[in-house]
């Protein structure tokens, strides 16, 4: 039986074309040498390897990406997803009266946080029933299931805004930490004479029925790293400002969703 060619994906196509258009327009201003091709084309082997262009894309390409879709458009700007998220995050239910409490640790080391916020649309309307879900590194910097001996949802869950759209969630200061720069990487911010690290940042995903879905992350004042963020996935908006209560710290910021 004669096998069914494969419809052709005329998207695919058109991307690719642009992709040559582009690439050799590059190469014709770059003036790149044979030899440094090969070179590219071998570390770009070893990126691959490694495992590492996940990590890659998310640092160095994925914030473009981003700010070319979304800058000029209504609603809070979108940032990184990071290569630290992983599905499957428990609920986190909460006593009346109280925030909910990330998934953590007894005695998790670092700062307490309460950090709360709005989730509305851009025509004002506050978002109920709003899926937040949150991840985060901890105080030595690592996150649960990568580079951390805690358990696998240690300071990572999702529960839901409330009637007026509102959340408040317990969980601890985030801290700056440097992306992995033992691999190809590392050998990149070396060729460019760069530093690896990243400011202190939560990461947030909202989800609500008729809305697309809003990835971005929240930063904080005075934060040393926050004007050269190695991923620069740093927005103006997204920056919030610590408030030290005496036994814990508060920040808060509001989110805005666009419709599908």
């Amino acid at each position: 039986m004669q096998k069914q060619a494969a419809k052709k994906n005329e998207r695919v196509e058109e991307v690719f074309d642009l992709f040559l258009k582009h690439m050799q327009a590059f190469l014709k201003e770059a003036n790149l040498n044979h030899e440094e091709y090969t070179n590219f084309v071998k570390w770009a082997d070893r990126l691959g390897r490694a495992g590492e262009l996940p990590l890659f894309a998310d640092v160095f390409l994925e914030t473009h990406v981003l700010q070319a879709m979304y800058t000029k458009m209504p609603g809070t700007q979108p940032s990184l997803l990071g290569p630290y998220f992983i599905e499957g995050s428990p609920y986190i239910e909460k006593e009346p009266g109280k925030p909910h409490v990330l998934t953590q640790r007894p005695n998790e080391p670092g700062e307490v946080l309460y950090f709360s916020g709005n989730v509305s649309n851009t025509e004002g309307k506050p978002l109920t029933n709003t899926k937040v879900e949150m991840w985060q590194n901890d105080h030595s910097g690592k996150y649960s299931a990568f580079d951390s001996d805690a358990p696998r949802y240690n300071l990572r869950g999702h529960f839901y805004t409330d009637e007026n759209g509102n959340f408040e969630v317990q969980t601890i200061v985030p801290v700056p930490y440097s992306i992995p720069t033992e691999g190809p990487t590392g050998e990149f911010l070396n060729y460019l004479d760069q530093h690896s690290m990243r400011p202190a940042h939560l990461h947030i995903m909202f989800e609500a029925e008729g809305h697309e879905t809003l990835i971005t992350q929240v930063f904080f004042e005075g934060d040393e790293w926050l004007e050269t963020d190695v991923a620069e996935g740093v927005r103006e908006e997204l920056i919030t400002k610590l408030k030290d209560k005496g036994d814990h710290k508060e920040a808060s910021l509001n989110f805005v969703m666009r419709p599908e």
